[in-house]
């Protein structure tokens, strides 16, 4: 799939960027961010899902798309092996790269890992793995409120095992 958003990615932006946007303000009215957050955006791309007041470190499988994000601080990995400590970001997103994942599983597993009790996820609605997302999320997550627009589902949840639940 990487190869794919290599080759995709001068017209990327052009072909998404406003749907990111969209979703992207409604993450925002949905979550509180605070300045001092942490934020571990996973598939990033050219950076449009990066947009927030707080730290933001993006990781992406693609060169071709990270080669396009003007951030400074952008790790070219995959969701399957995030390359950070436990608990290290206090919010994880992830804007409609899900479906993209080579295991699922495996990558909501590390995303749980690494984050520890907000996490943000777009999902499409016309991917032929949504079934799988759905339960892998519900498997590994508490869900705290589903969004559905046009394109994507938005999960809201928080981490069933974080010990300082704050909510």
């Amino acid at each position: 799939m990487e190869d794919y958003y290599s080759q995709i990615s001068k017209s990327y932006n052009e072909l998404h960027k406003e749907e990111q946007l969209k979703k992207l303000a409604v993450i925002k009215k949905n979550i509180e961010i605070k300045n001092s957050d942490l934020l571990l955006d996973v598939g990033c791309g050219t950076g449009i899902s990066s947009q927030f007041n707080c730290k933001v470190i993006g990781i992406d499988p693609s060169i071709g798309l990270l080669r396009l994000n003007k951030k400074r601080n952008k790790i070219l990995a995959k969701a399957e092996n995030l390359p950070f400590k436990n608990n290290a970001f206090d919010i994880v997103v992830s804007v409609t790269a899900l479906h993209n994942f080579d295991n699922i599983e495996k990558a909501l597993k590390e995303i749980k890992r690494v984050g520890k009790n907000k996490f943000v996820f777009s999902v499409l609605k016309k991917s032929k793995r949504i079934s799988r997302i759905k339960t892998q999320i519900k498997k590994n997550f508490k869900i705290k409120k589903m969004i559905e627009k046009e394109e994507d589902i938005l999960f809201f949840l928080r981490n069933k095992n974080y010990i300082n639940n704050y909510d």
